[in-house]
């Protein structure tokens, strides 16, 4: 009979399989908030929207994911603050308040959810994945449309139009990356 016992591994992200430590857990909230702010360089105009197509959603997400809650709302918050101290890692170079700052904030609140999702085993399986990477998309999205309404003075259904409709087929293949790269590294970890 052996004695070996598998190293635990539901109440964690991939994260806490590196040795805890202080220095651990700033370089991978630095190291988050940097990911996020790369990858909203990854943009593209929308034709009849102030807002982008970025990568930027997809990188906090798996920030969130793979840091858990506490963590991720720390890489985030460090994100959005040093965009608006003016380091230009918002979408296209910007820093500051702009009409898409909402959704900047939506996904602060959006890594807390997919980090506690996460630390209950929703990233997986890629169904689980998929239902994680919705409701951190959904509250993206509750966050940034209304913002936008706001700050762009527009209305419901053209903040609707501008700033949610353009962006679902995008956000379907991010969540679909994400689909694929979350339960493969648990897998991998596995082994």
């Amino acid at each position: 009979m052996s004695t070996a016992v598998a190293p635990r591994r539901t109440g964690q992200v991939l994260a806490d399989l590196i040795p805890a430590s202080r220095v651990r857990d700033v370089a991978l909230v630095v190291g988050g908030a940097a990911l996020t702010g790369l990858a909203a360089q990854l943009s593209v105009p929308v034709p009849g929207s102030p807002v982008p197509v970025t990568g930027q959603t997809f990188a906090a997400l798996l920030v969130g994911t793979t840091l858990g809650a506490r963590r991720g709302v720390a890489s985030l918050a460090l994100y959005a603050l040093a965009g608006l101290a003016g380091l230009p890692w918002f979408a296209q170079g910007t820093s500051g308040i702009s009409v898409s700052f909402g959704y900047i904030l939506g996904m602060i609140l959006a890594s807390a959810a997919v980090g506690a999702l996460a630390r209950r085993g929703a990233d997986r399986s890629l169904l689980r994945t998929a239902g994680t990477m919705l409701v951190g998309e959904a509250i993206i999205y509750a966050i940034g449309v209304p913002y936008l309404a706001y700050a762009a003075d527009l209305s419901a259904s053209a903040a609707i139009a501008a700033g949610l409709t353009p962006f679902l087929l995008g956000d379907a293949l991010k969540a679909a990356l994400a689909m694929g790269v979350l339960p493969t590294a648990w897998k991998l970890v596995k082994r």
